[in-house]
């Protein structure tokens, strides 16, 4: 059984019919429900076409859930908040101010956050998982400082010069190795467009080596074979994990003398044929 006003405005609804014999019944106002639904079709129903950051689908992440999370060290919104990653939160800091003591007289911490602030609406636009949790104070500061320690990790790669006699991740080779793992993880990226503005604003006067080479560099490590050329073309960089994964791909094609410089790992088909 059901009773409705006559301007459409509420509807008695009876959830069980009059063959069960009960009669309470639930209101149900139609104008306040329509436009509840009409407000949530309103909203942005399409993903970003700059989302290029995405969580792992529950299908690959229930048979393996640890498979997926860092180990040691947090990179973007989605794992900053995990109890094992706090301890690493110091060594970040100290990254970014080793940088800026270094840096003093060209940058600094306000200039890098100001610039920070003005890219953080696009950075924002590149994470297809929800982070509107995260505000923008919030967001922006995270970036400044994920950002800046790896600029730092990779130009300290390159340089021992830069390193201090404490430093806690290359007297640690523990701390290299959780590196290793964690900043290869699809959700633990930054948007590659924040590391590039943070890189040219830090960026010693006169050095013109690449960041995308410095990071490549850096990676060189995690080889157990003749790692691949790192001098290679590749501009549509997304994140530290689409680079790495671009360096390998367009370094296995074949070479115009046919030798590529390094033995990929061979596909499933070549393995089934010649075992």
């Amino acid at each position: 059984m059901a009773r409705s006003e006559r301007d459409g405005g509420t509807r008695n609804v009876d959830i069980y019919g009059p063959s069960h014999g009960v009669h309470d019944q639930v209101t149900v106002d139609i104008d306040s429900l329509t436009s509840s639904v009409e407000s949530m079709m309103s909203q942005n129903l399409m993903m970003s076409d700059k989302a290029c950051i995405f969580k792992v689908p529950y299908i690959l992440r229930r048979h393996s859930e640890k498979a997926y999370n860092p180990n040691a060290f947090s990179i973007g919104p989605w794992h900053r908040h995990h109890p094992l990653m706090k301890s690493t939160e110091k060594v970040k800091l100290k990254y970014l101010k080793g940088l800026l003591c270094r840096r003093s007289a060209s940058i600094t911490l306000k200039e890098i956050i100001k610039y920070t602030r003005g890219i953080e609406k696009e950075a924002r636009s590149c994470y297809a998982g929800p982070i509107d949790d995260v505000g923008a104070e919030d967001f922006v500061r995270m970036l400044v400082i994920d950002g800046c320690f790896l600029i730092e990790l990779f130009r300290k790669e390159q340089d021992n010069h830069l390193r201090e006699d404490d430093d806690p991740i290359f007297n640690m080779s523990c701390m290299l190795q959780y590196l290793y793992h964690d900043l290869i993880l699809v959700e633990n990226q930054i948007p590659w467009l924040v590391l590039e503005h943070l890189f040219k604003m830090t960026a010693e006067p006169g050095n013109t080596t690449a960041l995308a080479h410095l990071a490549l560099q850096f990676f060189d490590n995690i080889f157990s074979f003749c790692p691949p050329s790192i001098d290679f073309s590749y501009q549509e960089k997304k994140h530290l994990l689409d680079l790495l994964r671009n360096w390998l791909v367009l370094s296995s094609g074949k070479e115009e003398n046919g030798d590529t410089g390094w033995e990929p790992i061979p596909t499933v088909t070549n393995l089934v044929l010649n075992k």
